[in-house]
């Protein structure tokens, strides 16, 4: 009977664990899709470049504060598209930006497509690798923090060899997080779809905007 009574409790966490699977990526495709008509949007409406740091701003402080109070509940849904909704509105003046540069549509396309293809890459390689990449989190963490003191520091340096630099460190690091949230959903470690997505989101959305910033300064250059 106890035997029996753990294949049925190993059957029902394998469920559980697909459902949150399914439910995170339809989720995801569902915020990315919100996120590309309101890019769309403030790109109709000439939104000014201010818009995106505001945005991203609003955005951080319900991250923070808001959606994990509601994550369990269905306002969570709203919240989570109110998130990605502004990220997206902001990302639209950027993309204006970009479009004003004489290869701007193709900066946008290869930033678009190179980021496609880390995620779809990094998302089934956790997916169907055995290894449980959750013992990352650490150096995740500890390289968080030394990117958020290059940032700081290139804000007052302003050189366009750091900010180089620390686009490809944000690659790298937001790689990591898709591979760190993915396996812990996979291993049934996280168990909420709407924070899942909230993160793999954050690190597609920071994939796209530091291929936008290299192709740029390359372009540039």
């Amino acid at each position: 009977m106890a035997n029996q009574y753990s294949v049925a409790q190993t059957r029902q966490d394998v469920l559980a664990t697909n459902k949150v699977l399914k439910n995170t990526y339809m989720l995801l495709a569902a915020t990315l899709g919100f996120s590309a008509l309101t890019a769309m949007i403030s790109m109709a409406l000439a939104m000014p470049p201010w818009v995106y740091m505001a945005s991203v701003i609003v955005a951080m402080v319900l991250g923070i504060f808001v959606l994990p109070r509601t994550a369990e509940s269905a306002a969570g849904i709203g919240v989570i598209f109110g998130i990605t909704g502004l990220l997206g509105f902001g990302l639209g003046s950027i993309l204006s930006m970009y479009l004003a540069l004489p290869n701007g549509p193709s900066i946008i396309a290869t930033a678009f497509g190179g980021t496609a293809l880390i995620f779809l890459g990094l998302s089934g390689y956790a997916l169907t690798s055995k290894t449980d990449f959750s013992f990352m989190g650490g150096f995740l963490f500890a390289g968080m923090m030394v990117v958020v003191i290059a940032i700081v520091a290139n804000l007052f340096l302003s050189m366009p060899a750091l900010s180089l630099a620390i686009s490809g460190a944000i690659i790298l690091l937001m790689s990591g997080f898709i591979l760190f949230d993915t396996s812990r959903i996979k291993s049934g470690q996280e168990t909420n779809y709407i924070m899942a997505t909230y993160g793999i989101y954050l690190s597609i959305f920071n994939i796209f905007i530091s291929l936008l910033q290299i192709l740029g300064i390359m372009g540039d250059e």
